[in-house]
């Protein structure tokens, strides 16, 4: 794993070398902007520390093409210019750290080492789910961490005949994941019956899963066998489970624990061997505490848990799936679309996919249908327009993209005559981790509170606020505990 050291200073350039040398570290020099680009490309590189002024290009155009052509490699900007807004710009164009010159021997050894830690575990993550990349997982598409730990559950619980309840949004797919269950079980040669639950007429829905004999009901006009009865030796799949009334949920627990299906308005029963796979967008615990989901029925279903996550929690499968829906409806429609601009995917990744993987599917297929190849810009994602609005930028800076919601929050808590968000005075003198703080912290409350919300505006991942606010607390809890003890000592 080599250090590449791109800075046009050859004495400054040397003694970073030799500090890292004495460290155990191995690094190149380049002083160019152009031979930086030129030696990444090659590969080999885990770590650059970039100057920001470079005879050639800036650092802020090197951080841009590393970012566009996405090179596996961190970047820390090493820079005499320690303004909090060069600062930000780098970060948001995807540098890892940020150090001022000149830099002390202990600072530059312990960032390029962090470095290389967060290098080398990407890597190790990129090595887990490389096997699931390009490819459609149990009917999934998607090689994100969250995904390839719901394909592993898949897995497991297949073998079982225990009852197996998976949660999620709209759109997630629990059905995709109820069907990959029972093709991966030894009840695959069985049928798979799935019946939803929400869609089916409360004073039917008896007569859809145990069947019902002619003359039950007006209507009943024959023998009819319900969904239990059809799967029998297979599986059932309830979607929307919690949307059954708590008379029939009575009725289904009873089914449950003795195995015997007894049609509407027949007395005899009938033994059937079916495995249940139940499903529902809502939390089922708060049903149960609210007294709408039977305690008893939510324990004998709520075996083996599957929770699906959002889209917006996935990271790149965004684009995996964009990619994969570009290619499926293009065929379709016979157009020649082939790939995304830079700017499509960049708004594709800062949508926040309320309707999950569905609404993906729609816009996908809506652009396909409304447009002509081959690169999808950002233009033709209209069905995206008014929920993830461009803001102005100068040539070359990063995109940020704010939802309604976000801005309706940032106007709130600004003041009058101070545009669509508040003022911040940072007083110079302060550390980089004190001034990132309150920057992350101004915007939190500017965002009524949602990490989610902030990390969109801020362009990074949610997962990092979340860690540098535990971190935050347990450096505040630290300086609490030894305020105490100062003064019990006192």
């Amino acid at each position: 794993m080599k250090v590449l050291i791109v800075e046009d200073a050859l004495p400054l350039a040397t003694v970073y070398g030799h500090q890292l040398s004495r460290a155990g570290l191995d690094s190149l020099h380049v002083e160019t902007g152009a031979d930086a680009l030129s030696r990444l490309r090659k590969g080999g590189i885990s770590v650059v520390l970039l100057d920001l002024q470079l005879p050639d290009m800036s650092g802020m155009d090197v951080l841009a093409s590393i970012r566009e052509e996405r090179l596996p490699v961190t970047v820390v900007v090493v820079t005499s210019s320690g303004s909090i807004k060069t600062a930000v710009d780098a970060m948001q164009a995807g540098a890892y750290d940020f150090i001022v010159k000149p830099v002390a021997e202990e600072r530059l050894v312990t960032t390029t080492r962090n470095a290389l830690e967060r290098e080398t575990l990407t890597e190790v993550v990129e090595e887990v789910v490389k096997p699931a990349q390009g490819k459609i997982q149990h009917g999934f598409v998607g090689s994100s961490l969250p995904m390839t730990a719901v394909y592993k559950m898949i897995e497991s619980v297949a073998r079982s005949n225990a009852s197996v309840f998976i949660t999620g949004e709209s759109g997630t797919g629990k059905e995709v994941c109820a069907e990959a269950i029972h093709r991966s079980s030894p009840r695959a040669k069985k049928p798979f019956v799935p019946l939803n639950c929400a869609a089916i007429p409360k004073d039917l829905i008896e007569s859809e899963i145990f069947g019902h004999i002619k003359g039950a009901f007006t209507g009943a006009t024959s023998d009819r066998d319900g969904a239990a009865a059809r799967a029998d030796g297979g599986t059932l799949f309830l979607d929307e489970i919690c949307e059954l009334e708590l008379n029939l949920q009575a009725k289904l627990l009873r089914f449950l624990q003795s195995g015997t299906v007894q049609k509407v308005g027949s007395d005899s029963l009938k033994k059937v061997d079916v495995r249940i796979v139940c499903a529902t967008n809502r939390d089922p615990l708060e049903e149960v505490e609210a007294g709408r989901f039977r305690e008893d029925l939510y324990y004998r279903l709520h075996v083996l848990p599957i929770g699906l996550p959002p889209l917006r929690a996935r990271g790149t499968d965004v684009l995996e799936l964009a990619r994969h829906f570009l290619g499926q409806f293009s065929g379709e429609e016979g157009k020649d679309f082939e790939e995304f601009s830079v700017e499509a995917e960049e708004a594709l990744l800062a949508h926040s996919w309320p309707g999950n993987v569905r609404e993906m599917q729609n816009t996908i297929r809506n652009l396909v249908v409304l447009n002509e190849g081959p690169i999808v810009g950002s233009d033709m994602l209209t069905t995206l327009q008014g929920r993830v609005p461009a803001t102005p930028r100068s040539e070359g800076a990063p995109v940020a993209r704010l939802d309604p919601d976000v801005r309706n929050a940032a106007s709130a808590a600004a003041p009058v005559g101070s545009g669509n968000w508040p003022a911040l005075t940072l007083p110079l003198g302060q550390s980089f981790d004190t001034l990132e703080r309150k920057i992350i912290e101004a915007t939190i409350d500017a965002c009524g509170g949602s990490l989610p919300k902030t990390a969109r505006v801020l362009e990074v991942s949610p997962s990092t606020l979340y860690r540098k606010k535990e971190i935050w607390a347990e450096q505040d809890g630290q300086s609490e505990d030894a305020e105490e003890v100062a003064a019990e000592t006192a």
